[in-house]
């Protein structure tokens, strides 16, 4: 936490303390861990995931939450980095070795990743960003086409 809460001389607030990515993203982790779902914070009522690939360059199981919507049996995320310039790390994971994890709804479900194309990623974009409305400013931020990542579950 860099900020404090106090009143300044002028009767002015302080800035509000706000923990640091990282830390939020622990925080989220553990509450999708524990009850399933976002208990805190801005991602509350909405649909999130945990979803775990295999570091391309160190062999690590790496984890970051995701929103993600619903195609049938599948999981539909995107690689939207917030719209930044370049694809996120996990986007490239995937394409390294399609084979993952999600945790939801205290569940741990194996999946294989696919990047959709064409008319597809077109349906499941307009999908996504009817229910995740912020994800679909994010091509305005960028030059890249955001991937559509469907996440199918797989069998044991």
């Amino acid at each position: 936490m860099t900020d404090t809460i106090e009143e300044t001389v002028e009767g002015v607030p302080e800035p509000v303390p706000q923990p640091d990515y990282q830390e939020m993203t622990r925080i989220l982790m553990t509450e999708v861990r524990e009850f399933g779902h976002p208990m805190t914070g801005w991602f509350v009522g909405r649909q999130l995931l945990l979803l775990t690939s295999t570091g391309a360059k160190s062999g690590e199981p790496r984890t970051v939450p995701l929103a993600y919507t619903r195609d049938g049996e599948n999981y539909i995320v995107t690689a939207s980095k917030g719209g930044a310039p370049t694809h996120p790390a996990w986007y490239h994971n995937f394409l390294a070795d399609p084979n993952g994890t999600i945790e939801l709804d205290l569940q741990t479900i194996k999946v294989r990743a696919s990047v959709a194309e064409g008319a597809e990623r077109q349906r499941l974009w307009d999908q996504h960003v009817a229910i995740h409305t912020g994800i679909g400013e994010y091509p305005q931020k960028t030059d890249r086409i955001i991937p559509v990542v469907v996440l199918t579950p797989i069998e044991d």
